[in-house]
């Protein structure tokens, strides 16, 4: 009988976690290399995969206590919101979180790509070794399979088109009861990265015309209005350009806040209509006090579960087949490991 897996998977994500939670785990870019220095001394083999609804550290060939060691990273008390899996049942999870089968959208895609990019930073890092590199190529190719064989990712939301659909929504409901359009309707999206794009792209398809892409960096803003249609804005300017925004999109990572309620307020009183700031950023971006100010209606990534849930049931019929593919994966990488180690043990006895 070959030796069990060594490998484990500790993290949150938005079924173990709130979202004030998540933000104290979340990881800017500016501070992943000193929590990887950490976790290596931990572990041979570290991945860390950080996006907005979910943060996890995947090791191999473990030394000590994982929880302990994911809590020492981040240097808080951690240990009620987080789930710890190990040997088959953390290549299991991570099978399925790159499917997009432990996603808030059942389906969604773009976490393969989030997946593959955890594992190239963790190799760059020369923090992979033979265990932790099969486990994300099977990662990978699990969740291929997922999507070319079912249904599961057949017209699935993803969070972005759930922020446009949430705005799309919240319009019909304060004008003649319906859903509506966002036609005529100016948007601002903050932020120029993947989730940006597919906003951006969201909103053109609802309707919208007027888009104002905000960055910190304006050359990317400007690439990304460029691509898709829209104004470039730095963000510095931004004050100057919310009074005649309708709707504030927030997918930017930032160590602070980009719009807070002074600023929000003082937009507001040069306009006649209300503000629609819906922040799907990790950490939050756009000052949770804003939604005090009159006129001002601020909705976060939980207020997104309404909208994701709707037409669920279909997704989740294909959720069987999906899990087999996985088992069936890691079904092959158990094989992989147990080929692995009776070869090491043979050659360790002659």
């Amino acid at each position: 009988m070959s030796s069990p897996l060594d490998f484990a998977v500790i993290g949150l994500n938005h079924k173990t976690a709130p979202l004030g939670v998540r933000e104290r785990a979340s990881v800017l870019p500016q501070e992943q290399e000193a929590i990887l220095s950490h976790l290596a001394r931990h572990a041979d083999e570290v991945m860390l995969l950080s996006t907005c609804n979910r943060t996890e550290v995947y090791l191999a060939s473990v030394h000590g206590d994982p929880l302990s060691a994911f809590e020492g990273a981040w240097g808080q008390a951690l240990r009620p919101y987080l789930y710890l899996y190990e040997g088959d049942e953390a290549v299991r999870h991570l099978y399925r979180v790159a499917a997009g089968l432990d996603s808030l959208v059942i389906g969604e895609t773009q976490i393969q790509g989030q997946v593959k990019r955890a594992w190239q930073d963790a190799s760059t890092q020369s923090l992979t070794g033979a265990l932790l590199n099969k486990a994300a190529q099977g990662a990978l190719r699990a969740g291929k399979r997922v999507r070319s064989e079912t249904g599961v990712s057949d017209k699935v939301l993803s969070v972005s088109s759930a922020a446009v659909e949430l705005a799309q929504n919240i319009f019909g409901a304060r004008e003649h009861g319906v859903k509506d359009t966002l036609a005529g309707r100016t948007a601002m999206i903050i932020g120029a990265g993947e989730t940006a794009e597919l906003t951006l792209t969201h909103l053109r398809a609802a309707g919208i015309e007027n888009v104002i892409v905000v960055n910190r960096t304006v050359e990317r803003a400007r690439a990304l209005a460029d691509k898709l249609g829209g104004q470039a804005c730095p963000v510095e300017l931004v004050q100057e350009v919310l009074p005649r925004t309708d709707v504030v999109i927030a997918s930017a990572a930032a160590p602070h806040y980009v719009l807070w309620p002074d600023l929000v307020s003082a937009s507001l009183s040069a306009r006649a209509h209300p503000m629609f700031l819906i922040d799907i950023s990790m950490p939050r971006i756009i000052d949770p006090a804003c939604a005090s100010v009159p006129g001002a209606y601020l909705y976060n990534l939980d207020d997104l579960t309404r909208i994701v849930e709707r037409n669920l049931a279909e997704r989740l019929s294909f959720v069987p087949r999906a899990d087999a593919i996985v088992e069936e994966e890691v079904g092959n990488l158990r094989r992989w490991w147990s080929f692995r180690t009776t070869k090491r043990t043979l050659a360790a006895s002659c």
